[in-house]
């Protein structure tokens, strides 16, 4: 195996400054780095380059990395060699980790989110005019029927959320979102439960109180929603 000359690696001579280390390091990173689309991209080369840098762009580190290469001819790459080795794992482990991030996002975003701000949809926009039906006259028993056959429909809804919001456990860079939600969901049982007592006791306070609980938990969606832009 060929030994490693970090010198090489820059394109450098031993008599570099450090300013042309530093700025040859630069231009590198930019063609080598494995998310950029240069043709000579990848992540060993990219690995290497940092290696080179660590060593070379800390002057202590360089100047014992060149004793060793006086003095040392043939050998003194060896402990170099094992810190590229370290890096490149590491590196490697990063990225890995980074792309389970990223799937496990995906899953829970498409498996819990998506599902949960369709239903929380079904239960608050017809709130409006569900509402304003029955207020032609409360005491219909046609129109209270419809009223209660829609928090029926807004209870079987809400449940199927609180479900799907318990299957994943949420990825750590959406837990303001998620907990958003969690609220959210919380907002809507109370004020379904407000407007049931409602339909019981025609007491209008409970309908307000119902009404003013959805509206919070609009207002934790929108907050969840924003949350998300940040990955859209």
């Amino acid at each position: 195996m060929a030994e490693i000359n970090h010198y090489t690696t820059l394109g450098l001579p031993e008599s570099a400054t450090q300013a042309q280390i530093k700025q040859a390091y630069r231009q590198l990173a930019k063609q080598l780095h494995p998310d950029s689309r240069h043709p000579a991209a990848s992540h060993e080369q990219i690995t290497g380059l940092n290696a080179a840098y660590e060593v070379l762009g800390n002057p202590s580190n360089r100047q014992q990395y060149d004793r060793y290469r006086a003095f040392q001819p043939g050998r003194a790459d060896r402990s170099w060699r094992q810190r590229t080795a370290d890096m490149q794992s590491q590196y490697q482990q990063q990225r890995q980790a980074a792309r389970a991030a990223d799937s496990q996002l995906d899953r829970w975003l498409q498996t819990v989110y998506a599902p949960i701000d369709r239903l929380i949809s079904k239960i608050v926009d017809p709130l409006s005019a569900e509402v304003r039906s029955l207020s032609a006259d409360p005491f219909d028993d046609e129109l209270m029927a419809d009223f209660q056959a829609y928090l029926e429909d807004c209870r079987e809804q809400l449940e199927t959320a609180q479900r799907q919001f318990k299957s994943m456990a949420n990825p750590p860079t959406v837990a303001g979102v998620a907990a958003n939600l969690y609220y959210c969901l919380n907002q809507l049982e109370d004020g379904i439960e407000e407007m049931e007592r409602f339909t019981y006791c025609y007491e209008e306070s409970y309908l307000h109180t119902g009404q003013e609980l959805f509206r919070i938990s609009v207002g934790l969606r929108q907050e969840a929603r924003a949350g998300m832009g940040a990955f859209a």
